[in-house]
Parts: structure tokens; sequence; C-alpha cells
């Protein structure tokens, strides 16, 4: 597994390539947007350790622009370590928030259970149709009534796992486990936070069949 490291702060970054390492992993470097783009285009990256206080543009800007294009798991490394900062990161695409100073053993840790849920497929058939929401799992393609909508990893298997069984009720817990694993240390917010940018990708009509069951969790239904 190739993993890009992007820090302004030489040290760190050289500390992180020698913990990585030793874990097995190939390791790039970048000190910002300009070098991601660069590795993005010419080499095969499965995961992003991607700092906030970047110099040329800060992370959740560097975020938002690498979603615009790609799925490729990102982990937000910072010292910013209020709940609003992971929130916001969660919201915009990352996948994960580790706040400086972390140990080698909890980074690697993390990086292999986001890299676990990345690459564990949805075990269903390879299209799931529901009113106008086409999900062709294969592909890693959703559409709403013919239109491409671009979404996280995350939100994908949220939506595969509650279009395999519409009408069923997913307590907010069970979303988390089968979506985020066991071993997650966010709490139900997460999930909240992923439905409700879901929701507005996919739009009003689509995006509110996915219905809020007070008390329990969510269910995918079609409008009455």
């Amino acid at each position: 597994m190739n993993i890009l490291i992007v820090d302004d702060e030489e040290d760190l970054r050289r500390l992180v390539v020698m913990y990585l390492n030793n874990s097995g992993f190939n390791t790039f470097e970048s000190d910002g947007y300009t070098g991601i783009v660069r590795l993005l285009d010419t080499e095969k990256i499965d995961l992003i350790l991607l700092d906030i206080m970047l110099p040329d543009m800060n992370g959740f800007e560097i975020c938002k622009e690498i979603r615009k294009n790609s799925n490729v798991p990102i982990i937000f490394l910072s010292a910013k370590g209020e709940e609003w900062d992971k929130v916001k990161g969660l919201q915009l695409g990352g996948d994960d928030y580790i706040v400086k100073p972390f140990s080698p053993g909890e980074l690697v840790a993390r990086i292999e259970a986001v890299l676990r849920r990345f690459h564990l497929p949805i075990k269903s058939d390879s299209i799931l149709e529901y009113g106008p929401i086409k999900l062709d799992v294969d592909q890693r393609r959703l559409t709403v009534n013919g239109v491409d909508i671009n979404v996280t990893y995350k939100e994908f298997e949220l939506l595969g796992l509650m279009l395999k069984s519409p009408s069923k009720v997913f307590m907010r817990e069970t979303l988390l486990d089968q979506v985020w694993g066991i071993d997650y240390q966010g709490g139900l917010r997460t999930v909240d936070t992923h439905i409700k940018t879901l929701r507005m990708k996919m739009g009003d009509n689509a995006g509110g069949m996915i219905q809020t069951v007070w008390g329990c969790g969510y269910k995918m239904e079609l409008p009455k």
C-alpha cells in the first residue's frame, strides 16, 4: 500500500515515514497541494495523511478539491482537536481524524482500519436500483435520475447497505459498526453527519428517501 504524507513539518514527515516503512507501507511525501496533485497523477496512492495547517492551501480545502475527482481515503492529522474541526473534516469527505501528538501504534492501527473498510466490498448484486437511485457496486458509481453523483467511500457504503434492505430500519450503532468497523473510535454523530451530506448531494427527492426513524436510526423508503 502506498501512503502519501502531507505535512509542512519535515521532521514530522520523516518520523511518520519511519513508522510506516517499518510497518510495511510504501511512502510518498509532500508539503502542500501542488505536490499532492502531481503524485495523484503519477502514482497509485492508496491513502493520504493530510495535515490541516499548510502554507499554500489548508487541509480542509485540499480535501474538497481531492473529492471532486477521487475517493482515495483521507486521514486528517492535526493539532486542532476541537470537535468542530473533527466534524468539519468528516463532512468534507475525510475518513478519519487523528489529533497530534499520536503514538506510532495508534497511527498504524487507524490506517489499517481505514484501508480494511475501503477495500471491503459491499456483498450484494452489482446493480442496486430503488426509485430514481441506481448504485453500480462494481464501478462504485451512483446516479440519481441518470445524473452522476460524486460521493465518498463511506457515503457509498452507507447507501449500499440501506438499498440492500429497503424499508428496514438500521440502528445508528449498526451503521457505524458495519461501515466504519467496530474498532472505530468516533461517535454516532459521524453517522448523522454522513447521512446529512448524502441527502444534500442526492437532492430533495432522492435524498428524502433516506428517512429518519426517531430514537432508532434510518431507513430507505420511497415517498408516499
